[in-house]
């Protein structure tokens, strides 16, 4: 059986980062970890080929070559999920599709011709649909059961062209405690998390060592502190294996922002070369995070939390959501006040989208506020699924409105500064090759030229560069990597306010005129 893996392309996003990916040679910022997990699943005697159309395209040969297509996708990737599955059948292929997308919307990828849609995580799924494939019955392969990731093998990095990608990704838990109103996790995962053993994960970094990677590899759990039993046992495992290495890897993860309270843990992780945590801090509002039942935002202060986290030494990526029920006028005004307030550059923000089956999802069903593009979610730029409980065009304002005011470049600037200068010095470089070393001198280049020349804030980017190296040596990487991402951020506040407009006006709207109105403080 020949297998061809295809991952959908991603639309542009708050993460594509594609200027930032490009400064150093990638393509595109992550792999496909779920088609790589899935490949180490089925029959290895079967010949296995991935195209990950964020890096390559789809050729003939590809085409004539597979006997089966295989298709994983999110939300956000549906629309090329179901061209490729009806490109697949119009060339007489089976196809297999699984993920999110289809685990949640079976219906529109079986009706665009899809034979097996698996629905649940692959460890406990694969086997049911090789069974099926041998008898001949298609449809819908589904378990509700959690697998145990005891079992889960080492994903087949081996298909990967790695040099495409800005970091690689690895998993060491699925699921979270916590119940957040607008968060699929637990439906997808569940709120019990379950663990890969510390010898599990160690052996997929040494298998990517071996496979010549280094750098960033991103610990995409849902929460990597769910248990801080299990974190804390494979951190004290992983740092030793750093050590004994050259320290090859640095990590990124998600988690909880009741880490900023567990300094211990904190200190555990940066020991671990766990420079970066990406944190759902959603809102400043109080009574907001309740509606939402965000409660561990609410248990301790959150600007607290969030300092303990920076001056400790690992940096914060905040998710911001505007739109959520319970909100007032301002709530994207306070949203940059409370990021002015903590320094914190880069954060994800977002209008909300009730995604399916979510318990937020059915509440609105119950209250007849779903709309019916259901799950259409198209990244950045989305469109509300849902009647939300003030004016949307007073929502989709503030939302461009604070685009506008976070990353216009000084303001950006300015927070990186500050942010990097309050943290703690860095307990020891990550080691490097000689090639990684020049790549990352093209790259500093790169952005003295971007940045230093030609602009309005070029004064003050070589103020602030002069400072850090003066102030803060041991942060400047970080503080120039922050930089460069600065600018993909600059140039999609344009196009934030271009598609938020759009959306404006599809929705019958008056639209102003498109300059900034309002401002933060």
């Amino acid at each position: 059986m020949r297998a061809l893996l295809v991952c959908p392309e991603f639309p542009l996003s708050f993460w594509s980062f594609q200027k930032s990916c490009r400064l150093r040679g990638n393509k595109t910022v992550n792999p496909p970890l779920g088609l790589i997990t899935v490949a180490a699943l089925l029959p290895q005697e079967w010949e296995m080929r991935l195209v990950d159309l964020n890096t390559s395209n789809l050729i003939e040969e590809d085409w004539q070559w597979a006997d089966l297509v295989l298709i994983s996708a999110m939300y956000i990737q549906r629309a090329g999920l179901l061209a490729l599955v009806r490109e697949a059948k119009r060339r007489g292929k089976t196809v297999v599709a699984g993920g999110p997308h289809p685990t949640s919307l079976p219906k529109a990828v079986l009706e665009a011709g899809c034979d097996f849609v698996v629905r649940g995580e692959g460890e406990n799924t694969i086997p049911l649909l090789l069974e099926a494939m041998r008898r001949g019955k298609t449809g819908i392969i589904e378990n509700e059961a959690k697998p145990d990731l005891a079992i889960s093998p080492v994903p087949r990095f081996d298909l990967l062209r790695l040099q495409d990608y800005a970091t690689v990704t690895i998993q060491t838990s699925r699921g979270c405690p916590f119940d957040c109103e607008f968060c699929d996790v637990v439906n997808l995962f569940g709120r019990i998390p379950r663990y890969k053993t510390p010898k599990q994960v160690i052996a997929e970094l040494e298998t990517l060592q071996q496979l010549g990677a280094r750098g960033s590899v991103f610990i995409c759990d849902d929460n990597f502190i769910g248990s801080k039993k299990h974190a804390r046992a494979f951190l004290q495992e992983l740092t030793p294996w750093l050590r004994s290495r050259g320290r090859p890897f640095s990590f990124m993860t998600q988690a909880s922002v009741n880490l900023g309270q567990d300094l211990e843990m904190i200190d555990l992780m940066t020991a671990a070369n766990l420079d970066k945590v990406f944190i759902g801090i959603e809102s400043p509002d109080e009574k907001v995070l309740q509606i939402s039942h965000k409660f561990h935002n609410i248990k301790n202060p959150l600007v607290e939390s969030l300092r303990n986290i920076k001056e400790k030494g690992i940096g914060v990526i905040g998710s911001f959501i505007i739109g959520l029920d319970g909100e007032t006028k301002g709530a994207g005004a306070r949203i940059c006040a409370f990021l002015d307030e903590t320094a914190i550059p880069v954060a994800m923000l977002g209008i909300l989208q009730a995604a399916p089956h979510t318990r937020l999802w059915q509440r609105l069903e119950k209250e007849g506020r779903l709309r019916p593009d259901e799950g259409d979610d198209a990244g950045t730029f989305s469109a509300m699924n849902l009647e939300p409980d003030r004016p949307e065009v007073e929502i989709m304002w503030e939302y461009i409105d604070a685009w506008d005011y976070l990353y216009e470049p000084s303001r950006y600037l300015a927070r990186a500064y500050r942010y990097h200068l309050a943290m703690r010095p860095a307990r020891q470089a990550r080691g490097m090759t000689w090639r990684q070393i020049l790549v990352e001198t093209k790259a500093f280049l790169k952005i003295l030229w971007w940045q230093g020349f030609h602009t309005s804030y070029r004064r003050q980017f070589w103020t602030q560069m002069l400072g850090m190296l003066r102030r803060n040596p041991t942060r400047f990487v970080e503080y120039i990597i922050t930089c460069a991402m600065g600018e993909d951020l600059f140039n999609l506040r344009v196009v934030v306010r271009e598609k938020a407009a759009a959306i404006i006006k599809d929705r019958q709207a008056e639209v102003p005129v498109a300059t900034p109105r309002t401002k933060a403080r």
